[in-house]
């Protein structure tokens, strides 16, 4: 018999009811068993977090790096649910991922986890899980990569704040207004508002200019510390961005002087308001900077409101608005958004807009009010009002866009059209009434007018195309631009008075009353401001004191050479005193308001109207 039994191969391999292995084969048995061994080994050995999970989920083995990053041994890991190790079943989409590479559904699945150490400390991982082929087991392995998300947070940190005040820059306040904006709607317990106190120091220019941008700098820094003061004054802790850990308030520097307080949750105005008052007395305290002792304010607009339906872009916008009319309303004061006063303004805009394109559309008119002869109720004259025949806003007088206009330089382009209006207008009048006088036409020029065209040039031209009489046609304009004119101003003035053409002072009595320009000026014309009169009620007792203001301008007036007119007669009584003083002509409701032209060409060569 031979050496070997039956089913038993060579080097004490046996293989029951099978021919003998050969030499190939038990070779490549050998070969297996030894990277098995290998494969252990380097396992076992390898700087990298690695565990075999089985389809259960649980830990059939673990390397000593693995055990290591959680601060145990490799045996105390076995038999452990993967998932509660590394926290794979805290968010729905995570445990899905990772079920679904158990079953094979899935090749591979990566996140990232914050591990709890044994010592305590906390480390973050990225996760890895795939397939074992063959067997239906996954490799799970960990790196840690809590330097590199350290790095990351110094970044970020650096990237997200102010290096001069160390606190919350634009781009970090306007990711946690988003984030505030998108959350406190579905947040259980949330108020479902959000308030801003968006302010800027009044005067800070001032401060780099005269002592440098060093010590501006320096009272940067220190307005950001008493600002933090003020939103940790309710007692939230914050984390290490600066930012609230549970509600509270961010503090951000917009940039240059300009801060904002961010109050999530709020719980309406009165917060608000405590929470700008509590600022601006922070801020009004002196700083104390190297030696220098420096006053400072600030202007601040607060706005609170519901999140529902509120953008990060409206919100900033309602807040700029309030800082402007804060800033407009004398600075070093807080003011509170006001919807009705921003629907102002928007209409101010939207009428802003529109001026140009209205005057070119035709959609302004003109109506008339005469100018009446005292003595005797006969119109001399009319002044021209111009109304704005808007589309959206119906008929609007001229106190509701003239200042825009002005504002915006439409007034050129708008008093042109006028001018020439109103002098075609004149002229017609004449001609349809050539026995008797002419009616003269007043036109209300702004200073603007003059800076900004050659008025002069443009009166000309007017006259000549409309064969209106220089004669017949009363420029008026403001008191206050009237006694301000030197230079280009008073040249025009003075060559429209040289043509022929009628200067009057429109509102005097309400602004400058500098008496001694009136020797000096081109003026013809004197018209009283209606507050005046109105000071001459009908069955009141007179006021001696009233009377004898407008009774010693009159006379000053005409020893100047200079005709008086009233405005703002609205009674018989009113006219009958006016009259007494020497007024020579009124303007008023007791003659008649502006009304169209057809209603002036009726006046004209009929009675007198009421003196």
């Amino acid at each position: 018999m031979s050496g070997t039994s039956e089913g038993t191969g060579q080097a004490g391999v046996a293989v029951p009811g099978n021919a003998p292995l050969s030499v190939t084969e038990r070779h490549g048995i050998a070969r297996a068993a030894a990277e098995q061994r290998d494969y252990r080994a380097a396992f076992n050995a390898a700087h990298l977090a690695m565990a075999v999970v089985n389809d259960d989920g649980v830990i059939a083995t673990a390397n000593e790096a693995f055990a290591a990053l959680l601060g145990t041994e490799p045996a105390v890991l076995l038999d452990q649910p993967a998932s509660d190790l590394i926290d794979l079943a805290s968010d729905g989409r995570t445990w899905q991922a990772y079920r679904d590479v158990l079953r094979g559904r899935r090749t591979r699945f990566r996140c990232t986890r914050r591990l709890k150490h044994s010592d305590g400390r906390t480390l973050w991982a990225e996760v890895t899980v795939a397939p074992v082929s063959g067997n239906g087991d996954v490799l799970l392995s960990l790196a840690d990569i809590s330097d590199r998300r350290e790095l990351h947070a110094r970044l970020r940190h650096l990237q997200m704040h102010d290096p001069v005040t160390r606190l919350p820059n634009r781009t970090l306040f306007f990711e946690r207004l988003s984030t505030a904006l998108e959350s406190s709607v579905y947040d259980h317990g949330s108020t479902g508002r959000i308030g801003l106190c968006y302010l800027d120091l009044d005067g800070f220019k001032a401060v780099n200019d005269t002592l440098g941008h060093r010590v501006g700098d320096r009272l940067l820094a220190a307005v950001a510390a008493r600002l933090a003061e003020c939103a940790n004054s309710d007692g939230h802790p914050r984390d290490d961005d600066g930012l609230p850990r549970s509600g509270g308030h961010l503090v951000a520097r917009l940039g240059g002087d300009e801060f904002a307080i961010l109050v999530e949750d709020s719980t309406g105005t009165e917060q608000l308001a405590e929470l700008a008052g509590s600022v601006l007395a922070a801020l009004q305290q002196p700083f104390d900077l190297a030696g220098q002792r420096l006053s400072l304010s600030a202007s601040i607009g607060v706005v609170e409101r519901s999140v529902n339906g509120t953008s990060a872009t409206c919100l900033m916008q309602a807040a700029d608005t309030t800082l402007y009319w804060a800033k407009a309303d004398g600075k070093a004061r807080w003011t509170l958004f006001d919807p009705e006063r921003n629907a102002h303004r928007m209409t101010r805009q939207a009428l802003s807009s529109m001026l140009r394109p209205a005057v070119e559309r035709g959609e302004f008119a003109l109506e008339y009010q005469p100018l009446v002869g005292m003595a005797d109720g006969v119109t001399r004259g009319v002044e021209a009002l111009v109304r704005w025949n808007h589309p959206q806003f119906g008929t609007l007088t001229p106190n509701r866009f003239i200042g825009i206009a002005e504002e915006d330089g439409s007034i050129v382009q708008l008093g042109q059209w006028v001018l020439r209006t109103a002098c075609r207008q004149a002229r017609q009048w004449q001609k349809d009434h050539p026995k008797d006088p002419p009616l003269f036409v007043s036109v209300n020029v702004a200073v603007r007018q003059v800076w900004d065209s050659d008025l002069v040039a443009d009166v000309a031209e007017i006259l000549a195309e409309t064969g209106l009489a220089p004669q017949l046609l009363q420029l008026e304009l403001t008191e206050s631009a009237v006694m301000g004119s030197a230079g280009r101003p008073l040249q025009a003035l003075q060559a429209l008075s040289d043509m022929g053409v009628q200067i009057a002072i429109d509102d005097f009595g309400t602004g400058y009353s500098n008496l001694a320009y009136l020797s000096r000026l081109p003026v013809s014309v004197l018209k009283l401001d209606g507050t005046f009169v109105r000071g001459f009620q009908e069955g009141a007792p007179p006021n001696p004191a009233d009377e004898t203001i407008v009774e010693a301008m009159v006379q000053l007036a005409h020893r100047l050479g200079l005709t008086v007119t009233a405005e703002g007669v609205e009674t018989a009584g009113q006219a009958s005193r006016l009259r007494r003083i020497g007024c020579d002509t009124g303007q008023g409701w007791l003659y008649s308001r502006a009304v169209a032209p057809d209603r002036i060409a009726a006046m004209i060569g009929t009675s007198p109207l009421p003196v």
